[in-house]
């Protein structure tokens, strides 16, 4: 379980957010002609450290930029956005 530290409310479990997306979006993958089965999308797994967009949805409601590692998932920034 990972603490996620609120600015508005301190830290809280990560069950009281939501994931919304990593800052580098989604990347489409483009073989060939646009059909249904084409539109595939996928999300880098980067080691390291990325920015995340969370939401404290049942907290204070606020989005939140976090600075987190993906291998140890520690938290080295925050801020509401």
């Amino acid at each position: 379980m990972m603490l996620i530290p609120c600015p508005h409310c301190g830290p809280r479990v990560q069950e009281e957010f939501a994931y919304e997306r990593t800052l580098d979006s989604v990347v489409r993958l483009d073989d060939g002609p646009v059909t249904a089965m084409s539109r595939l999308y996928t999300r880098a797994n980067p080691r390291g450290e990325e920015i995340e967009i969370w939401s404290h949805v049942h907290g204070c409601g606020q989005w939140l930029r976090l600075r987190r590692d993906r291998v140890t998932h520690a938290i080295s920034d925050v801020e509401a956005i």
